[in-house]
């Protein structure tokens, strides 16, 4: 299979952790036979410093021109870098948005996935962790209260702001679709979220949701109202497989699970939009305090690119391929600083990429 691949490296130690997992995607290439070309692009504060904006439009085509977008980690730090002097739709975030909505990436996929050698780094009891968990969060990025109309007014002397919370039934539609093809990649169910007891767009979403699962009868189907999800993440996370929701549930519901696993250095994520094109990136920030010193955990990264093996590329053998391999290298002992424990040994993110790819 030949394909071609946008590398974004970014800021911080977004170019190392890329590297990284370029390195086991070559491997991947010479062990089962595939050609992936890279182009390179800058965004973010590279693209500052390069062009004097966060995203160039000739950076958006060749995105857009590629099958795939794998990117490190954008942005510095806000309080010293002069990134953050600009106005705000020229700093390093603005990019990333911007890059976003010009590839049409309404589908955020965030995996939170508890490795056995990692237990010890997660905040619940051992009772609650049980034989461990493995759910994806599925969100709905570019409509919702974020998106819809605001504003802050003034009425008899008193301050009024109003966000507009809207979502039509094909935003729903094109969201939940993908949330049940995923199902299908994994373990056949889907767990929607809303608020249905209260707000009228969750009562449409429930109802485009239950339509789409008509077509899928090989899925599983529940739903869930927010605040209860909330606690059952902490209650008994096991239960969960996709996790379909909006946008600010998933904002928030995400950021929950994120925790649960132990380490925000272990988890990647993919935004995809109607085709199989996504653009595939670790969750955690840019980390500029530790950037260009080896320190780097790039496993979310490489993780992230088994991602897009697997909902981009169609390679489900290859992506799991390299996943086995990130789990072998846990089991025989291999720390990055950000999850060492005693009795393990600490490698740096060159090493830990060159243990990986040699397990693959």
């Amino acid at each position: 299979m030949k394909k071609n691949i946008a590398l974004i490296p970014g800021d911080g130690i977004g170019p190392e952790i890329v590297a990284e997992a370029k390195k086991v995607l070559d491997k991947i290439c010479e062990k089962c036979g595939h050609e992936f070309n890279y182009t390179e692009i800058l965004l973010g504060g590279a693209s500052i410093d390069a062009y004097g904006v966060p995203l160039t439009e000739e950076t958006l085509e060749i995105a857009k021109k590629s099958d795939a977008v794998l990117m490190g980690s954008i942005g510095g730090d806000a309080a010293t870098s002069p990134w953050y002097k600009l106005e705000p739709s020229k700093r390093p975030e603005a990019g990333l948005l911007a890059i976003r909505k010009g590839l049409n990436l309404f589908a955020n996929l965030r995996p939170a996935y508890l490795y056995e050698e990692l237990k010890a780094a997660c905040p619940l009891r051992d009772e609650i962790i049980g034989d461990g968990f493995d759910m994806m969060i599925m969100r709905e990025l570019t409509g919702g209260l974020y998106f819809g109309e605001r504003k802050t007014i003034e009425e008899d002397g008193v301050k009024k702001a109003i966000d507009t919370l809207s979502y039509d039934e094909n935003e729903i539609r094109r969201i939940a679709i993908k949330g049940f093809d995923i199902a299908r990649k994994r373990r056949h169910k889907v767990t929607s979220v809303d608020k249905a007891n209260v707000l009228d767009s969750s009562r449409l979403w429930r109802k485009v949701v239950e339509e789409v699962a008509k077509d899928y009868p090989d899925v599983t189907l529940e739903h869930m109202l927010v605040d209860n999800c909330a606690m059952q993440l902490v209650r008994n996370p096991g239960q969960f497989d996709v996790i379909l929701t909006e946008n600010m549930f998933g904002d928030i519901l995400s950021d929950e699970a994120s925790m649960v696993t132990g380490s925000i250095g272990m988890l990647s994520s993919a935004s995809l939009n109607e085709t199989k094109f996504g653009l595939y990136e670790p969750s955690h920030g840019s980390a500029p305090d530790i950037a260009g010193q080896d320190k780097a955990n790039p496993i979310a990264t490489i993780l992230s690119a088994a991602m897009m093996l697997r909902y981009s590329l169609d390679l489900d053998k290859e992506a799991d391929t390299v996943e086995a391999a990130v789990k072998k290298v846990l089991e025989a002992g291999y720390r990055t600083g950000d999850i060492m424990s005693d009795g393990c040994t600490y490698v740096g993110t060159k090493e830990m990429g060159d243990l990986i790819a040699k397990e693959i």
